[in-house]
């Protein structure tokens, strides 16, 4: 009897996190992959439709649920192809031996992550505004007429990608930074010894010991693109829009999701786009842990 207390003591130790994770999380999922094959309002009971709402998103029959995943493709390849190389390009500056100011670089690039999503959106309704933003009144004043950042649907994923540049740069460069600094520098002197320029360096040495990390900062920028949430909807819903913006433009499915879910009050629907989202997130993750395993055994 004493042996099996003595067994049971490390699990009781450990059994408040299960309780908690079961009731604050196991159980939530549960009920919403419930929901997600009813139809329910907050006006009306709930009726079992089955696939119904999975069959409504695969189908294309919601425009602007389509819409909405191109606009997130369209920001995670801005987010893939502009913001890794330039954290990538910082990160190498700042991990320079001779730098003077390290510190200062350092924080000044970090300090937009971890901003609010909040006061981001509200700070950039400002810079975006059209007739008297920061954007269109000091740095381009001379078009006429002019640019309707939030207005026009032209403009509008690439403003929000303009503002994932200046939020997310710096945890990549974070990243990226401690993938730099675990190279050992004897590779760099051997490399400087037999003649090698900078470049070359960077492309022959840096750039393939590098490989983990760059795939691991591309799949998390990848992630982060279909988790943006709050940007989007402050950004649109300060800005005299609707949360779609102008043109179904400015619809990311995470906005999309809580616009049927909170301000449409379809609730098996939205719990539905939910789920799509998720299995997309897990599908991502998956490949990247192939990536890395891949990365490693070579």
């Amino acid at each position: 009897m004493k042996k099996f207390h003595k067994k049971l003591i490390p699990y009781l130790f450990i059994s408040p996190f299960f309780i908690g994770y079961a009731i604050f999380f196991a159980y939530p999922v549960f009920q919403s992959l419930k929901l997600s094959f009813y139809r329910q309002s907050a006006t009306t009971e709930a009726k079992f439709v089955g696939f119904k709402n999975f069959k409504r998103l695969l189908s294309g029959a919601d425009e602007s649920f389509v819409q909405s995943i191109i606009n997130t493709i369209y920001y995670c390849t801005g987010s893939v192809f502009i913001i890794v190389p330039l954290a990538l390009i910082i990160a190498v500056f700042l991990t320079r031996p001779k730098l003077k100011f390290r510190e200062f670089f350092r924080l000044f690039f970090f300090t937009p992550s971890i901003t609010s999503g909040v006061v981001v959106g509200i700070v950039f309704v400002l810079i975006f505004e059209k007739n008297y933003g920061v954007i269109n009144n000091v740095l381009i004043p001379n078009i006429d007429p002019p640019i309707g950042w939030l207005k026009d649907p032209m403009f509008v994923m690439p403003s929000m990608i303009l503002l994932g540049v200046w939020k997310f740069t710096g945890v990549n460069i974070l990243y990226f930074m401690v993938g730099l600094q675990n190279i050992p520098p004897v590779y760099r002197q051997a490399a400087l010894i037999d003649g090698a320029n900078s470049f070359q360096i960077f492309y022959h040495i840096t750039l393939p010991l590098l490989k983990p990390m760059l795939a691991f900062v591309i799949t998390f920028a990848i992630i982060g693109s279909f988790n943006l949430f709050a940007e989007p909807l402050i950004l649109m819903g300060n800005s005299g829009n609707t949360l779609g913006g102008p043109r179904d433009s400015a619809w990311f499915m995470t906005t999309y999701l809580y616009y049927m879910g909170f301000q449409n009050s379809r609730f098996g629907y939205a719990s539905a786009i939910g789920f799509s989202l998720a299995i997309l997130i897990i599908s991502i993750t998956i490949i990247q842990l192939l990536i890395l395993r891949v990365h490693k055994d070579e």
